[in-house]
């Protein structure tokens, strides 16, 4: 039996653990759960999986779940300390990073610390401080297993093989909302046309970094620090399909893909049953039904995100954490009608281009990193503020 901490288990990705859970109730138990502001919800699950712990993102949070009762679970705070709390709890062995934002990376060390196995769907985490994570986990010999599909499915492919062995990561992409549209037209993006995703049903921000492509930037980071290899052998590909999850290119020229159908709880699973397989209440893959796939490369004239990822990857430590943090500023500009559209990469650029020229120093403790993306978020809030002011892109990327 393995007992599983959830961080943000009221979010689409914490429900469909908890669907996994339910799967395999000889095999799974939940530990811990915690949750941002959705405290009836949590309620809910506390009540029906009896966790040893429970918390919430803010003090008011955790006033209304505590008015909605819970049996038996201990209240273990609210915010950073909460999630840390739950994250260390002594019965849990697996800990699911699946809040959102950076709210959960000094959870995630702690759990590292506490030798717990992280299961990763937040790959903010890895993005800001991966090097940290990375050493962190080699000194306590902690396993951290991907939640992504895409890096689930590069996991699944390289089998333990050395890096030696690998001549290319390939991530996929759907392309997200905008892939056919003409440069032109992306001028005029809303929210609502960004938060439509034609294959995955996910969480705003994530939505709208999919439609700019930014998601896939920071999954090139977050596979560079997970798979150790260098940047310049991860590349990403345009797949609509999303039944290829991604590939890995062997020194031999083989390749080897990873499909499955379109559902979370299958690399959730495997993340929670590795090293076994389980068997999933899913169908299976029917290829005669699945059509053909494509692939194509993507466009960085259209989709400029993309490479401001591999950018900043390159260009020196810091600037990952800066790139993460310009890049929630933005989107949360764009979702609120304070930005348009081709103003997230515009903003992401300018920020980057302030951070390389000074502040973006390689961070060496979490304090540093800290500090580092509170410097980035504020510029990025001078940016989008400056946009709003004169109406225009200075740098107009698109």
């Amino acid at each position: 039996m393995k007992s599983i901490a959830i961080l943000g288990s009221t979010g689409s990705i914490g429900r469909s653990a908890l669907a996994v859970v339910d799967a395999h109730p000889d095999r799974l138990s939940v530990a811990g759960l915690a949750a941002g502001t959705s405290a009836a919800r949590l309620a809910e699950q506390a009540s029906r999986y009896r966790p040893a712990v429970v918390s919430m993102a803010s003090p008011e949070a955790l006033a209304d779940l505590e008015r909605h009762g819970l049996p038996e679970a201990t209240v273990a705070g609210s915010g950073p300390v909460g999630l840390t709390a739950v994250a260390t709890h002594p019965a849990a062995d697996i800990v699911l990073c699946a809040s959102s934002g950076t709210a959960a990376l000094e959870a995630a060390l702690a759990a590292i610390d506490a030798g717990k196995t992280i299961a990763l769907a937040n790959k903010e985490v890895l993005v800001m401080a991966g090097g940290l994570m990375m050493d962190a986990a080699r000194r306590r010999g902690v396993s951290i297993l991907p939640v992504d599909s895409e890096h689930n499915a590069i996991h699944q492919c390289l089998d333990r093989r050395p890096p030696a062995e690998v001549a290319r990561l390939l991530l996929t992409a759907s392309g997200g909302p905008f892939r056919d549209w003409p440069a032109e037209r992306l001028q005029g993006v809303t929210p609502e046309q960004a938060l439509r995703h034609p294959t995955w049903s996910m969480g705003p921000k994530i939505t709208v970094d999919s439609a700019t492509l930014m998601n896939k930037g920071l999954e090139v980071i977050e596979a560079r620090w997970l798979f150790d290899v260098p940047p310049d052998r991860i590349d990403v590909v345009i797949h609509p399909q999303s039944i290829v999850h991604s590939l890995v290119e062997l020194r031999d020229g083989s390749v080897l893909a990873q499909l499955g159908v379109t559902d979370m709880r299958l690399p959730i699973q495997y993340a929670f049953s590795y090293p076994e397989r389980w068997g999933a209440p899913l169908p299976g893959l029917d290829l005669a039904r699945c059509g053909a796939l494509t692939f194509g490369e993507p466009d960085h004239g259209r989709f400029p995100c993309l490479g401001l990822a591999y950018g900043a990857l390159s260009g020196g430590p810091g600037l990952p954490v800066v790139l993460n943090a310009a890049n929630e500023v933005a989107v949360a500009a764009f979702l609120e009608g304070r930005l348009p559209f081709p103003g997230i990469a515009a903003v992401i650029e300018e920020v980057l281009d302030a951070g390389a020229a000074g502040p973006a120093a390689a961070p060496d403790s979490l304090a540093g990193v800290r500090e580092l993306d509170r410097w980035a978020r504020e510029r990025g809030a001078a940016e989008v503020a400056g946009i709003q002011s004169s109406g225009s892109i200075r740098r107009g990327i698109l």
